[in-house]
């Protein structure tokens, strides 16, 4: 059986909420969006995490992580150092989501960490990042 976030083709387990490009006509998880495939789900977290950078100035990799996985429903710290491990930088490091090989890095660490396991091929993460303009 596949991770929920892999099933639902939402790998980073985004919460029900916005008119996302890509939802799944039927929603079936009542706490978590259902994509039709996993570019769209993909291309989400990919927007989220423009905005967080350029609507909330969040620039470090802990501001990105505390704001993506809030404390009151994860271990963030741990997530944190997680990602950070992964990216090869501190956690108080700023990164620019804008850069495709750190979002491309970065979206893959969230993958991994959300789901227990990273799936999908380049091709298909790039593809997701050029649909938000990160090329």
């Amino acid at each position: 059986m596949q991770p929920r976030g892999i099933r639902n083709n939402n790998p980073g387990n985004i919460r029900h909420g916005d008119k996302w490009l890509g939802l799944s006509e039927k929603q079936s998880d009542g706490s978590f969006c259902t994509f039709k495939s996993p570019v769209y789900g993909i291309r989400a977290m990919a927007k989220i995490l423009l905005n967080y950078q350029r609507v909330y100035g969040l620039k470090t990799l802990a501001g990105i992580i505390h704001r993506w996985a809030p404390p009151n429903e994860n271990d963030t710290c741990s997530y944190i150092n997680s990602v950070a491990e992964v990216l090869d930088v501190a956690p108080k490091a700023e990164i620019d989501v804008g850069n495709p090989i750190i979002m491309a890095k970065l979206i893959k660490a969230i993958i991994r960490h959300e789901n227990g396991i990273q799936p999908y091929a380049d091709d298909t993460i790039f593809k997701a990042m050029r649909l938000v303009g990160v090329q």
